[in-house]
């Protein structure tokens, strides 16, 4: 079982700042690292008004320089709004710089508004990623090769000369079928889409490479002595990010469907809060492969109740876990 922090640190004008919460988001995953999670996962999206993570790879830079350990996964840049040289050389000196840590998922997208802010057309997205994806891995040769008519070169390469592993995500059948052409490993969301992903693996005699356990769809898991009290602090940055989402999938014909009470959502079971015991069951159902993803600012939650259910999950999750493991 392998434990993640997640961020995209949101800051809507009701929670606290936006200094407060990157430097928490710092705090955490240092936290993290000496106390047996795995690795952090930063998201992307571009203009958002609460101010979702628009540069990941600098965000990555910094806790990378709070860690030694810790694996740094973007998840997911979207791919097709970058310029990809630029992409290949950031993220080349920043897995040389991390010895190595740097875990890629890649994207198509699917916000029109952030194609149009860099000067793309939405409906390219396909085209563009898996263009971009094969610029990626020629720059990675450390080698000579064309772009567009043009020389290109990348150095330094990544760690030891490695090509960073590329993991496609999505939502669909297309997406799985895409990532099995192109990808490493695939990122779905929803995992149902999985099983199309390694059908078409199958299908090409290839080696799935990566893709997430179970649990890796739970958009926020929260542990409290009192899950009620827990909630009524919680509700209104989980109402706030899932409204978010629902807006950014109406602009793309798609999405997340609106909520307007947020105790459905609770309800509904994406948003799990738990008990230290609740939480062992659940991530004892989900099996020693299980990938479990805190989420602890959701929405821009108040740091302080984050690290409260940090530390519980630490103390009377992690060790009933282990033990069972040690079995």
């Amino acid at each position: 079982m392998r434990f993640y922090l997640k961020y995209d640190l949101r800051a809507p004008g009701f929670g606290p700042p936006a200094e407060e919460l990157y430097q928490a988001c710092i705090e955490q995953c240092a936290w993290a690292e000496q106390h047996g999670f795995t690795g952090v996962r930063f998201h992307e999206h571009h203009a958002s008004e609460d101010g979702y993570l628009p540069s990941p790879i600098v965000m990555g830079g910094v806790v990378a320089g709070a860690t030694t350990k810790l694996a740094i996964r973007f998840s997911v840049i979207v791919l097709p709004v970058h310029e990809p040289l630029r992409i290949a050389e950031d993220l080349a000196v920043l897995d040389i710089a991390s010895r190595g840590r740097v875990e890629l998922v890649v994207g198509a997208g699917y916000v029109p508004y952030e194609f149009t802010m860099f000067g793309r057309d939405v409906g390219d997205r396909v085209a563009l990623i898996e263009r971009n994806v094969r610029i990626l891995r020629a720059a990675w040769t450390g080698e000579e090769f064309d772009i567009d008519g043009r020389p290109a070169r990348i150095r330094p390469r990544p760690y030891r000369g490695r090509s960073i592993p590329i993991a496609l995500g999505g939502s669909s059948v297309r997406a799985a079928r895409q990532a099995a052409r192109i990808a490493d490993g695939f990122d779905p969301v929803p995992r149902r889409f999985l099983d199309a992903y390694l059908r078409e693996c199958a299908a090409f005699g290839k080696d799935p490479g990566w893709y997430p356990g179970p649990g890796h769809e739970l958009r926020l898991l929260h542990v409290a002595t009192d899950p009620d009290a827990a909630w009524a602090r919680i509700r209104r940055y989980a109402a706030h990010e899932n409204e978010a989402y629902t807006r950014l999938g109406a602009s793309a014909g798609s999405g997340f469907r609106p909520t307007p009470d947020p105790d459905q959502l609770r309800a509904s079971g994406a948003y799990r809060i738990v008990t230290p015991k609740e939480c062992v069951e659940l991530l004892r159902g989900l099996g020693p492969d299980a990938d479990v993803q805190l989420h602890p600012l959701v929405g821009g939650l108040d740091p302080e109740v984050a690290w409260e259910s940090l530390h519980l999950f630490y103390a009377e999750v992690m060790p009933q876990l282990a033990e069972e493991n040690e079995a």
